[in-house]
Parts: C-alpha cells; sequence; structure tokens
C-alpha cells in the first residue's frame, strides 16, 4: 500500500547531508485517502450462478472431453478467452482438489475407484459433490451392482433418486395409460379393447426408456478419436438432457442442447416405433384367436394397421415425449424440486411421483388424441356410421 507516500513529503534540503521528512495535510477537508493494492494481491471471490443462466451458457461448448480451449465464437486470442481458459484450468484443479480431499477422508485411492471415473477425477471434470454421492450410492448393494453398468452410474451420479424414478414411472405407467384410455373412450373401452390392449404394451415397453434417454448425466465418457467426423464430435459433445445443471468447470451451448433434443428425438423414435410393432404385432395376433373362436366377432373386430401404428407412435415418442420428459427431468426436477428439497428426499420423492403420474397420464390422453389425429385409430361411432 502507499498510503505514507500520500501524507509525507521530502522538505528542502537544509543540507547536503541532512534529510527531515515533514507531514504534509491538506488544508481543506474532507481528507481522502487512496489506498492501492499491489498487483501481487490475492483477491478472493464467492459467486453463485443462478441454473436458469446457466441454460445458455456459451464458452468452450461443454466439450468436457475436448482438448482445446478455443470458445465457440471465433479466435482463442483475445482477453477474454484467455479469461475463460483460465477460469476453466481453476475450475478443473478445483474440483480435482475437492475430489482428493473426499477420496483421503474416506480412505480411499483413485486406483479403488471404476477407471472411468477415476480418468474423470484426475481431468478435473468430477466435482466434489459427485465423489460424495458415489460413496453414498456405493454403500447400497444394488446401486454397487448398478453402477457397473456405464448408463446407470453416469445417471445415478447426477441424481441418486434415478432408480426410484424409474420404478415409479414403470409402476404407475399401466395404471394411468388404461384409466387415461377409459377416460377418452368411455363406453366403447371394451368394444375397443383390442387397441387398448396395444396402447398399454408399447407404453409398458417404452416407460423405460422414457425415463433412462433423457435423464441427465454425469459424462464419464473418454474423448472421441480424432478422426472421428464433425458430426460425430457434435453430438457426443451435446448434454443427454437438453436442460440439464452444467458441472463446474463446463458449459453447454444453446446450440448444443438444441442438438440434445434431437439426439434423444432420433433414439426416442426408434424405441417407439419398435415397441409399437412389438405391441401391435400382439395385438393382431389376439385379435385373430378371438376371430377363430368367436366367428360373430369376425366382421366387428378389425387388425391394427402396422406399419402405420409403428410409424405414428415413434413420431410422437421423437416429439411430445421427448420434449415432455426433457422439461420434467432438466426443468422441473433437477432446476426447480432439487434445490428445494434437496434435504427431504422423502418430501422430494413423493413430489415426483405425483409429477410423473400426471405427465403419463398426460402423454396418454395426447397419444389417443394424435392417434385419431393421423387416421390410425377410429372411434366406435364412427366404425358404426360407416
Amino acid at each position: 500500500m502507499s498510503i505514507a507516500a500520500c501524507l509525507l513529503t521530502p522538505s528542502p534540503l537544509s543540507s547536503p547531508n541532512s534529510l527531515t521528512i515533514t507531514p504534509k495535510f491538506p488544508t481543506t477537508f474532507p481528507l481522502h485517502l487512496h489506498l492501492r493494492l499491489s498487483s501481487s494481491a490475492t483477491c478472493f471471490r464467492h459467486s453463485r450462478s443462478s441454473p436458469f443462466l446457466a441454460f445458455c451458457a456459451g464458452g468452450d461448448g461443454g466439450d468436457i472431453n475436448s482438448n482445446n480451449n478455443n470458445s465457440g465464437g471465433g479466435g482463442g486470442n483475445d482477453e477474454n478467452g484467455k479469461h475463460r481458459g483460465g477460469d476453466d484450468e481453476n475450475a478443473g484443479d478445483k474440483n480435482r482438489k475437492e475430489a482428493m480431499i473426499l477420496l483421503a477422508e474416506a480412505g480411499r485411492s483413485t486406483e479403488s475407484l471404476p477407471k472411468d471415473l477415476a480418468a474423470a477425477i484426475q481431468a478435473g471434470r468430477i466435482p466434489g459433490s459427485v465423489i460424495e454421492r458415489f460413496l453414498g450410492l456405493e454403500k447400497s448393494g444394488l446401486m454397487r451392482w448398478l453402477m457397473q453398468f456405464g448408463g446407470f452410474k453416469e445417471r445415478l451420479l447426477a441424481d441418486d433418486l434415478f432408480l426410484a424414478k424409474v420404478c415409479m414411472e414403470c409402476g404407475v405407467g399401466i395404471f394411468t395409460k388404461t384409466a387415461a384410455e377409459y377416460e377418452r373412450r368411455r363406453e366403447n373401452f371394451f368394444k375397443e379393447l383390442e387397441i387398448v390392449f396395444a396402447d398399454v404394451v408399447m407404453a409398458i415397453i417404452a416407460d423405460f426408456m422414457l425415463v433412462y434417454l433423457p435423464a441427465p448425466t454425469v459424462s464419464l465418457r473418454p474423448p472421441l478419436a480424432v478422426s472421428a467426423g464433425a458430426i460425430s464430435k457434435f453430438f457426443y459433445s451435446c448434454p443427454d438432457n437438453a436442460f440439464q445443471v452444467a458441472l463446474p468447470g463446463t458449459s453447454y451451448s444453446l446450440l448444443q442442447r438444441l442438438g440434445a433434443v434431437m439426439r434423444n428425438g432420433a433414439k426416442l423414435f426408434a424405441v417407439g416405433t419398435t415397441s409399437s410393432l412389438v405391441g401391435t404385432a400382439i395385438t393382431n395376433a389376439l385379435i385373430n384367436a378371438r376371430k377363430a373362436v368367436d366367428k360373430t366377432s369376425a366382421a366387428e373386430v378389425e387388425n391394427v394397421p402396422i406399419l402405420s401404428t409403428s410409424v405414428a407412435y415413434g413420431v410422437y415418442m421423437a416429439v411430445s415425449s421427448n420434449l415432455r420428459y426433457q422439461v420434467l427431468a432438466g426443468v422441473i426436477e433437477q432446476r426447480i424440486l432439487e434445490p428445494l428439497l434437496h434435504q427431504h428426499k422423502l418430501m422430494l420423492s413423493a413430489i415426483c411421483f405425483a409429477v410423473r403420474t400426471g405427465n403419463t397420464f398426460l402423454g396418454s390422453l395426447l397419444w389417443v388424441d394424435y392417434a385419431r389425429l393421423v387416421g390410425i385409430q377410429k372411434a366406435h361411432e364412427e366404425d358404426t356410421a360407416a
């Protein structure tokens, strides 16, 4: 600091060998002191970014496996690029230190961890909160077994209630979808029972994937080969959920988050089409068996069109289901409910159960309307009139 230099000035020399320093104060008040910190002073700051602002974060585009630090906006030689690169390095060092401290406290070493998790820790991609969650999950034999599978491990590290949500979805799926079918069909419910059965079978097959694919993850994947194409690298760097919160030291661009919607949409289209093929094939087999037993029902009951129904259900999954479950997992649960109720797991689970039940029922209503809109299902009154 240079306070003294502001207040003390040397007086004229009375002799060559004498130096007298006299204080010099301004004759007017108030007295202003100018404090100046040296450039070597350390500055500490604490900030907590809003998860909603983090949605459109730019930076390196969130490719935590990338070996370059160039920003998506152009040259990396500007001051902003250098500052951002320094922040990423500091975040990586902080993540690594936090993880190593927690491992030391638990009496563990990186050699005792799964190889992909250990590599991510050494790369500074995993904060201490993830390590703390991993150590807690390992205490359960079931969770320890599930974390042997990479996909489950990435999702459980991002959300320790992931398995509970899978059970919720699959458990209530058959009941809510059957109730929704009855709500739409009412007195025609039993007359259209074969169509109802096909819808329920498709729902059971697809429910698991609807929870699994759009779930937020902690990416432990190794980097792609240098020879990989640009499109492969782009989709590889996209998050699994378009709205998920980025870990410290990583960020996702708006384009990458849109890419997550497209990638999951393609996967859910394949899942929906396949599950529909299975469901409609079973339904047609039951219809044919019914016709063979009851000849009077041969003209009343028609086979379900397999190809058109399967493609229509794939499109429905890629658009409606994809968007609803992305918002549910990434916005409602991770960004709203989890921060509010992270210390009350029982209440959080109950609210998630209620929200997912409502979302499943809504999806069933939308599917019946959509199927009738595109013409793959018709109300019983229309068939009678025809």
